[in-house]
């Protein structure tokens, strides 16, 4: 805008009949197109997420809050939900999943609604500052207003097959309730952005705020801002768009600080796994992003864990990736003043990607450094982009073609929506989720064994988790609840046990402190007569560990009676038992003959 010319009017914001009708026609084709996944069962970690037993009550709920480590992570806000849903509707999944689709087709009419705003408005009188535009900045052409191009890109993220792990699976609703808030909190600052009343600019921050309790990755936010502020006019001034978002660059840099933390101290994520150079971890973030970009451009061969890659900084061809990103950027950057939507997309997608591109640790890359539900905020800013470009495509050939426009539209719809429906069977349970994720990638060593677990669990399949937890073991052979779970089946197999025994004793070797491999380890040896001594070390070393175990005490106890000078020792184990649990029956039985024999 030159010096002066005259501010053009706030836009009113308001929604029209065609604007229900669009919302409407999204939030349809986004319930057909994710139809499938409301018959989906609870799948691998949900019940991290789906409320404990110990947290169902209202002393469960005040720890959610204020104690870190009793839930998966300290998202309080995402588990106090899932609190009040279980004390709707308990462990029945239809209602988990009809939330988590609500969520995604409202966010997905949000998404519109920011973007309507961001094409219409422009800054009033109020928000402008004093001065006028730099050269560079007057040289720069105000982004054109493409009419439909919101409601193209909010169909193309609702019905995105990428974004079907976000949706199919249950854990994930700390990805669609976070939206939800963090889309509230951008669209109310848009309206301040707009009028500069103190209103809109607290209820955005309590949004903003809200959406850090459900999932700190919305983080991002005011940098994200920051980027439509400056694709819409074409520069920053420090004091109308950056100083107002001061307190929320630090708030969500010291929400995501304790995020990181919380990841390193309760999930597990340190030790040698996550000890990476910090080259490594520039070469992940170079190849994530163009896997990403990738995905979102050509989704095909989608799976809920891909290979993870071996790092090497000696290998030339592996930093073509970041090089590759810095040319991009160099690239968008070039022809800014053409156009400046393709810039600030990338900058936005890679922005929001940030996080998770491993120069912080994160418990889920230990099993692969990328995943689907990761780039379910960043694809906003490819959505908008792509739903601009096809918009201003299908403006050109309506010169020739009116029906042209539509006819793409609906065919693209049909395609995305029919690829994520068929995507949604995949997370149908345990069994078809990592079956079908070995079938795409037989290295997911993850997969042997939570299916091995599955099977496990299943009964008159027990036999059949043995292969699944040798195959984890073959690729990565320091697993030890792999080693664990295989030693407590071959020790129930006849003429197996030996094998069994030498997969505990692996077990206990690498998780040394680990009271549960103790305790089980030390019922199998008690099975042997001559390893009476060693299940006593292994009993000893599991109440070492923990003291509370009342099951492992009343069976040290048990050990050590077989021997008459051990008794006195053995009685106070199974004190020890009764006084951590007084309802214990078989303690109580022995303590009775124990006195009875003493009268």
């Amino acid at each position: 805008m030159a010096k002066n010319s005259p501010p053009r009017a706030v836009s009113s914001g308001a929604v029209s009949t065609r604007d229900w009708g669009m919302a409407a026609l999204v939030v349809c084709a986004t319930f057909i197109a994710y139809l499938p996944s409301l018959s989906g069962d609870f799948i691998w970690n949900d019940s991290d997420y789906v409320t404990a037993p110990t947290l169902r009550s209202l002393s469960g709920l005040w720890q959610i809050w204020t104690q870190p480590g009793v839930t998966e992570q300290y998202y309080p806000l995402l588990h106090s939900a899932f609190w009040v849903q279980h004390l709707l509707w308990g462990d029945h999944t239809l209602p988990y999943h009809l939330v988590t689709l609500l969520l995604h087709a409202g966010s997905a009419v949000l998404f519109a609604l920011v973007l309507r705003r961001l094409f219409d408005g422009e800054t009033s009188p109020a928000a402008s500052t004093k001065g006028s535009r730099s050269k560079v900045a007057a040289a720069e052409p105000a982004p054109r207003r493409c009419a439909g191009a919101e409601w193209i890109a909010a169909l193309i993220f609702a019905l995105h097959p990428v974004h079907v792990e976000s949706v199919a699976w249950i854990t994930e609703q700390k990805n669609t309730l976070s939206l939800i808030f963090y889309l509230l909190a951008a669209l109310t600052y848009l309206r301040y952005d707009q009028t500069r009343l103190p209103g809109p600019y607290y209820l955005a921050l309590g949004w903003f705020v809200i959406s850090l309790l459900c999932k700190t990755v919305t983080a991002s936010l005011p940098a994200a801002l920051l980027v439509a502020f400056w694709w819409r006019r074409g520069r920053l001034e420090w004091r109308r768009d950056f100083q107002p978002l001061i307190p929320w660059l630090l708030i969500g840099a010291g929400v995501g600080l304790f995020t990181s933390w919380v990841e390193q101290h309760y999930l597990g994520a340190k030790g040698q796994d996550f000890n990476l150079p910090f080259l490594s971890r520039g070469l992940i973030a170079g190849r994530a992003v163009w896997f990403y970009l990738g995905k979102f451009v050509w989704p095909f061969d989608l799976n809920f864990i891909y290979p993870r890659w071996v790092p090497d900084a000696s290998s030339g061809w592996q930093w073509l990736y970041p090089l590759g990103v810095l040319a991009l950027t160099a690239g968008l950057w070039a022809v800014r003043r053409r156009t400046r939507a393709p810039l600030a997309a990338f900058l936005f997608f890679v922005g929001s990607l940030f996080p998770v591109l491993g120069f912080v640790n994160l418990y889920g890359s230990l099993y692969s450094f990328v995943w689907d539900h990761w780039q379910y905020l960043p694809d906003l800013g490819l959505a908008a982009l792509a739903g601009t470009a096809l918009v201003q495509a299908w403006a050109w050939t309506s010169i020739r073609l009116n029906w042209a426009g539509p006819a793409l539209a609906v065919v693209l719809a049909g395609f995305l929506g029919a690829l994520a429906w068929d995507h949604c069977g995949m997370f149908h349970d345990d069994q078809v989720l990592f079956h079908t994720t070995l079938a795409r990638n037989s290295a997911a060593w993850m997969a042997h064994f939570n299916l091995g677990g599955h099977l496990s669990k299943t009964p008159g399949h027990e036999a059949e988790a043995v292969p699944e937890f040798e195959a984890a073991l073959r690729i990565n052979p320091d697993l030890p609840d792999a080693h664990y779970n295989l030693g407590t089946i071959l020790s129930r197999i006849p003429g197996r046990l030996p094998e069994g025994i030498s997969h505990f004793e692996a077990a206990v070797r690498l998780a040394p402190d680990n009271a549960a491999i103790r305790y089980n380890f030390g019922n199998v040896l008690l099975r042997i007569p001559e390893r009476l001594p060693d299940a006593i070390v292994q009993y000893r070393e599991a109440v070492r560990i923990n003291p509370g175990m009342a099951e492992a005490q009343y069976n040290l106890g048990i050990a050590l009676i077989q021997d008459p000078a051990l008794v006195p020792e053995a009685i106070t184990h199974f004190e020890a038992a009764l006084k951590i649990n007084p309802d214990f029956p078989l303690a109580q039985e022995i303590m009775r003959r124990w006195r009875a024999g003493q009268r």
